[in-house]
């Protein structure tokens, strides 16, 4: 009888519970931040963000669950995986918002979401045209540009307050990361696979005697609540805007694909078109769940891929149990404001380390590509610096229309869609050919000998 997949084997409880808390604390501030930057573009009061939020984690609490254990054959990876918010349609929304209203932005998301259903499986029949070179690409991308999201939470958001870059904000976050890395590395068995809870905890000690624990919001928040579906009227569908949530959808599309290939790396089970159709109609079901309860679309958080790396756990039913706490928080807020209590230095001390190794993941797939050929050398540097063009200059794109800036204020989906074109071009056609037989010496043009330029002793 052979012994299940790692990803299909189920730990003692107290692993699943503390395991998936792990995750919950590595994704939480991520996912929280659309309702907060959203509200605030959309002039909504503080009542009204935090049902936002409330329904933002039910929502991905509910997600998480279905990717982990599979909704039948409609819906689900089965693979560990946590979803939270996406700020890929962040602008859309915001767009969509202020010139047709909140019922029209969740309209279009929820018709955006059965669209991004329908078209799941097609989607994912192109899965082989995502092999290493472009999933690599991607994924390099995405943890360089993650790397920056750490350093925004250590450093705070605000360049004009007199706490950005604080020393003390600083030294928190080194602390954080150096007990993450003496766990991880000098740690044994379940000690070294809860290195990032154990720096959390330390770090959020260390925090009390700064001051930087703010239980302010947690008394002031109700103990019980659920979202009321279609809160702000029902939807209207105006046809522009749902253009733009479909748009949105096959950008989350590229990106689950890209992090779904590198937890079917990670964790040595190879993904079939099945699956990867199953996870993208999760995807799609987050937007039609997100439509009917005031949330937002869902994507895979790639700061859980790097703790599935970093801490070698791949049960899916890890994830499930983050998924159950995702639930909880969205139901009973005043957990989830004690979360949220976790200051941000804390959160970005321990995702320096997780979104470095989605990098290091991203390079490793990298060097499956032949690299010794020129042409896809050129490939992959062109698609990694067209891809954190946006990352690192910020701005660059904002003259372009709002339609355009969905993809090219998006570093990883420039990244992907500039690898998956340039592969396809190269790789597929017969432009590749003349491409590697122009750099190949002809008869007329015989390969110089260096000898021949090496002066005799």
């Amino acid at each position: 009888m052979t012994s299940p997949h790692p990803v299909d084997t189920r730990p003692p409880w107290q692993r699943l519970l503390a395991f998936g808390i792990q995750h919950v604390l590595i994704m939480y501030t991520g996912c929280v931040t659309v309702p907060l930057v959203f509200g605030a573009a959309a002039g909504l009061d503080k009542a009204t963000v935090a049902l936002l939020i409330s329904a933002d984690l039910l929502v991905a609490g509910i997600i998480t669950m279905v990717q982990s254990l599979g909704l039948g054959k409609f819906a689900g990876a089965r693979l560990p995986i946590v979803t939270g918010a996406t700020f890929v349609a962040m602008s859309p929304m915001i767009l969509i918002t202020k010139d047709y209203g909140l019922q029209a932005m969740y309209g279009s998301m929820l018709l955006g979401g059965v669209i991004g259903i329908a078209l799941a499986w097609p989607f994912a029949s192109i899965v082989r045209f995502f092999p290493p070179l472009v999933s690599g690409t991607v994924l390099t991308v995405v943890g360089i540009s993650l790397i920056g999201v750490a350093g925004g939470l250590i450093v705070g958001p605000d360049p004009k307050a007199s706490t950005f870059a604080a020393p003390s904000h600083i030294a928190l976050a080194a602390a954080v990361l150096v007990v993450a890395l003496v766990c991880t590395v000098l740690g044994r068995g379940v000690w070294s696979q809860l290195g990032v809870l154990i720096a959390l905890v330390v770090g959020i000690l260390i925090a009390v005697p700064m001051g930087l624990i703010k239980l302010d919001g947690v008394s002031k928040a109700a103990w019980f609540g659920t979202p009321h579906p279609f809160q702000f009227g029902a939807p209207h569908f105006p046809v522009t805007a749902v253009v733009a949530m479909t748009i949105v959808m096959l950008v989350v599309f590229a990106e689950s694909t890209a992090s779904m290939l590198a937890i079917g790396e990670i964790t040595g089970k190879p993904l079939t078109r099945a699956d990867l159709a199953r996870g993208l109609a999760g995807d799609g079901l987050s937007a039609v769940l997100a439509g009917v309860l005031n949330s937002f679309v869902d994507t895979i958080f790639n700061q859980n891929v790097g703790a599935v790396a970093n801490t070698r756990v791949y049960s899916r039913y890890v994830t499930a149990v983050s998924g159950a706490i995702l639930v909880v928080l969205g139901l009973v807020p005043r957990f989830g404001a004690l979360v949220a209590a976790v200051p941000q230095p804390v959160i970005g001390g321990v995702g320096l380390v997780l979104f470095a190794t989605i990098t290091v993941i991203g390079v490793d797939t990298l060097r499956k590509a032949d690299l010794t050929d020129r042409v896809n050398l050129t490939l992959i540097a062109v698609s990694i610096g067209i891809g954190l063009v946006p990352v690192l200059t910020k701005g660059m794109f904002d003259k372009f229309p709002s339609s355009a800036q969905i993809l090219l204020n998006s570093g990883i989906s420039l990244a992907a869609a500039t690898a998956f074109t340039l592969n396809l071009l190269f790789n597929h056609t017969r432009l590749g050919e003349i491409a590697r037989g122009a750099g190949k010496p002809t008869a007329a043009t015989p390969e110089p000998d260096i000898t021949d330029a090496v002066p005799a002793a």
